[in-house]
């Protein structure tokens, strides 16, 4: 079974923006922080009120490659994992700030954050996984770029969801190729929902049911629930509809992400900002999950 993984690109951060590049007696200056690829350790940064981290691009490293494929930590039952988790990975910026940094170095080490995940939820047969990110431009295209190979080798699918057509032509193209040249793959499926709403999500499924009673499809009573989850931009996936809502950085709201697909979500919120969302807080996040009795609308011990 796939797992899928989708993120949003905040329309605020269309546009094109250069990376300052790390000094040479940190990092190599043309050294960048892939999405996909494993790295072995973080390199520290001194800014003006202090350290900060940056993650340092060495050749991928499988931290977990001596454990078993399935195998969860021991806080987590593995036979009680949520098929589909959705996470707001907030606070990138915020993070830079506090070590006087600039916040192009935030979105690099959320970067890394991104990757753990990625990985935990391929290790943990998480089926579904949804990130609404706000990467800048230049990092998702290098991403593209540069690491296709690590996107078949670990057998991830992408696809997009969204409005495009605000970003430049020369990436448009770069996603359209990852979307055709990894479409047959089938361990993560991993959905990139760019500029991204849920309230135009439910309005062009509303739309496009209106004209198939328009043009004699369907009767105006045929129209329910299954039927508009079908026209969602999110059928493309097996569990359209998320188990688990993570958000960082203690923000308590959804943010018009999903409007229609969490109604019956849990929901966690965790005090840590994105760039420091690990598998501790991961884990913690699980088992929060875990320890709950989900109703689906319905009362308490019914």
């Amino acid at each position: 079974m796939a797992a899928m993984l989708s993120f949003q690109i905040h329309p605020s951060t269309l546009k094109h923006q250069r990376f300052p590049h790390v000094p040479l007696n940190k990092l190599s200056p043309n050294t960048c922080c892939p999405l996909f690829s494993s790295v072995s350790k973080a390199t520290n940064l001194s800014g003006p009120r202090g350290n900060g981290v940056l993650v340092n691009c060495l050749p991928p490293v499988d931290n977990h490659a001596d454990e078993d494929p399935g195998s969860v930590p021991p806080d987590l039952r593995k036979d009680s994992m949520p098929s589909h988790v959705a996470v707001i990975m907030d606070g990138n910026r915020r993070w830079a700030q506090r070590r006087g940094l600039p916040s192009v170095w935030g979105y690099e080490a959320g970067a890394q954050a991104f990757r753990t995940v990625v990985d935990l939820c391929c290790k943990w047969r998480i089926t579904v996984l949804t990130v609404e990110i706000d990467f800048i431009m230049e990092l998702l295209e290098r991403a593209l770029r540069d690491e296709l190979q690590q996107l078949m080798r670990k057998k991830i699918r992408v696809s997009l969801i969204g409005d495009c057509t605000r970003l430049p032509k020369h990436l448009q193209v770069l996603l359209k190729e990852a979307e055709e040249t990894t479409k047959n793959n089938s361990q993560l499926h991993l959905v990139f929902a760019l500029n991204y709403s849920g309230q135009n999500d439910i309005l062009q499924a509303c739309q496009n049911m209106a004209l198939k009673v328009k043009d004699g499809l369907i009767e105006p009573e045929d129209i329910n629930k299954f039927l508009l989850e079908k026209e969602l931009e999110t059928n493309c996936t097996e569990f359209p509809n998320p188990d688990l809502l993570i958000r960082t950085s203690g923000e308590l709201r959804i943010s018009n992400f999903f409007l229609w697909q969490l109604a019956y979500t849990e929901l966690y919120f965790a005090n840590s900002l994105w760039p420091d969302f690990g598998e501790d807080e991961f884990v913690e996040a699980l088992s929060s999950f875990q320890q709950r009795q989900r109703r689906y609308g319905g009362r308490s011990g019914s």
